[in-house]
């Protein structure tokens, strides 16, 4: 969990930044373009949960063999793509842009951005395998180490690059590069302590391109569920920039809030990736249950704790991020949104967790394809004369949806004991 928070914390100081500076240019700039990078990025997110519920699979086997060979494979893989992205960004980008249609000036500062973040490609996803694997083979300290020292840098150089010197939405993009690599290189050292003694270090490792091509075709499930997550939470953003600026802005000060609470919860989700993981590894039927009931029971205690204090706090926060009048009036306005947010994604966050450890990731996609393609955008496009209240209505739809639709297959998963089955380590559905 503290190693989750580091994350939303970084959005949280980049939008407090921007929050206060005479624009809500730069803030929306800079949420447009955050979501281009989220859907960039998050499309190849995979490489971070593929690779722990392979890596917990193979710990619980105590296959050391198999956990390097996987993380070195990952490694490569994440690598040659963060570099085909640097080189096909500028079509990508413009391409994003036409699509979440900001305002001119907004477009311009978000292609300014995006034109320095892009840099990072190779280090984010570095760290998603980096980190996946450390969840995996039970090293939760590593990761925590890696970001909390990375995003601490981070809001440094935010403070410094945009209050001190005045590089404003630009500033923001240069010091998550310097971050990104930073949490890279603290990661690297991280794994090369956790490495496994018994094996050596042999060719064999590195295995044939066919091997390479497998870990994409495993987690190609994982990856169109996310691309699908991602463009509704596009589709949100691009909504919110046709009602205006100051909808986009005040829309951005609230998802910075949502990042907080799935990062947050996603802590449970996490432990419940490396622990069920281990489990189904081992064949251990009363540990899965253990550990389900165990993720369950804080993960909702957690949603409680969030809810409360965004009904409590929600309006102080807002002030904090923002002091421009019409950004955080506009704000307060749909923040009764986002107290429904935690009751009702926590079920999805964990059951994330539970379907990542036991590599059942067809279900994932297949959920959430359903959840996106007929429930949030029919919701949607009923309620496009709510403004923008139809926006986060959509949203709150899709995560009940998302919650009954897994939940559905667990309890069939369960019922008919096909957890442990052959087919999940493929990403089958039994």
């Amino acid at each position: 969990m503290l190693t989750n928070l580091t994350v939303p914390l970084l959005g949280l100081v980049d939008t407090a930044v921007l929050g206060h500076l005479d624009s809500p240019e730069y803030l929306g700039a800079v949420a447009v373009a955050a979501n281009l990078f989220s859907i960039l990025y998050w499309t190849f997110g995979f490489m971070r949960m593929g690779t722990t519920g392979l890596a917990a699979q193979a710990w619980g086997r105590r296959d050391e063999f198999a956990q390097i060979a996987l993380l070195l494979r990952s490694v490569l893989l994440a690598t040659g793509i963060g570099l085909v992205l640097i080189l096909f960004h500028q079509p990508i980008v413009a391409f994003g842009l036409i699509l979440m249609n900001p305002s001119q000036n907004v477009a311009e500062l978000a292609a300014e951005y995006a034109s320095i973040r892009i840099w990072s490609a190779p280090a984010v996803l570095c760290q998603y395998t980096l980190v996946g694997w450390l969840i995996g083979t039970h090293s939760p300290k590593g990761p925590m180490i890696m970001l909390i020292v990375a995003n601490g840098l981070n809001i440094v150089l935010d403070v410094l690059f945009v209050t001190v010197l005045g590089w404003n939405s630009a500033g923001v993009a240069v010091a998550t590069v310097m971050a990104e690599y930073s949490a890279a290189a603290v990661g690297f050292y991280l794994v090369l302590k956790n490495m496994p003694s018994g094996q050596g270090f042999t060719r064999a490792l590195f295995g044939r391109v066919s091997d390479y091509l497998t870990i994409l075709q495993v987690n190609r499930y994982i990856m169109v569920r996310t691309i699908a997550l991602l463009l509704v939470l596009a589709f949100f953003t691009a909504q919110g920039a046709r009602q205006g600026d100051t909808v986009l802005a005040a829309n951005a000060v609230l998802i910075t809030f949502l990042l907080v609470i799935s990062n947050g919860l996603d802590g449970f989700a996490n432990a419940a990736e490396a622990l069920i993981g281990e489990a189904v590894g081992q064949g251990d039927r009363a540990q899965f249950r253990r550990v389900f009931r165990v993720a369950l029971r804080w993960s909702l205690w957690g949603s409680v704790l969030f809810t409360v204090a965004f009904v409590l706090g929600g309006r102080f926060l807002i002030s904090l991020l923002t002091g421009i009048d019409e950004v955080r009036h506009t704000a307060w306005q749909y923040l009764p949104w986002l107290w429904t947010l935690p009751l009702t994604a926590v079920w999805g966050f964990l059951l994330d967790g539970v379907f990542i450890g036991a590599t059942r990731t067809r279900d994932m996609q297949n959920t959430m394809l359903v959840s996106a393609g007929l429930v949030f955008l029919p919701v949607w496009w009923l309620t496009t004369g709510w403004g923008n209240h139809g926006l986060w209505f959509a949203l709150i739809s899709l995560m009940i949806a998302r919650a009954l639709s897994m939940g559905w297959l667990c309890y069939q998963h369960t019922r008919h004991d096909r957890w442990f089955d052959g087919n999940s380590r493929s990403g089958h559905t039994g």
